[in-house]
């Protein structure tokens, strides 16, 4: 991803369970909570360091997912932002380029749940 493609504007619906992030290239990408939930980019949700490259975008295709809130969501300098998830976890930083990589649109719904 080019260094100066970035959101422009993010937006959280608790009640929709989706977060939503429009990009300065005019993308637009939906995430399901649930899905950005599983994929917490930090070492310890991912299992260790040599795993921290490894995600499951199919998660973002799960039916009738539980319930996952946002607490709180702020921006990490010029290339993250940190979530305070319901469950209190927030160690968590969404890079853009992995937030773009985990855009389900880049994603097959049926070879995602392979």
């Amino acid at each position: 991803m080019q260094n100066s493609i970035h959101p422009v504007s993010i937006e959280v619906s608790n009640s929709d369970q989706v977060l939503e992030i429009k990009w300065s290239d005019g993308k637009e990408s939906v995430y399901s909570l649930f899905g950005l939930r599983k994929n917490c980019p930090c070492v310890m949700c991912r299992g260790g360091h040599a795993y921290m490259s490894e995600f499951e975008p199919g998660l973002f295709f799960v039916d009738n997912p539980p319930k996952t809130d946002i607490n709180n969501i702020q921006q990490v300098g010029n290339h993250a932002i940190q979530i305070t998830w319901s469950d209190g976890h927030n160690s968590g930083m969404y890079r853009w380029e992995t937030l773009r990589f985990l855009d389900p649109d880049n994603h097959n719904k049926y070879e995602s749940r392979r």
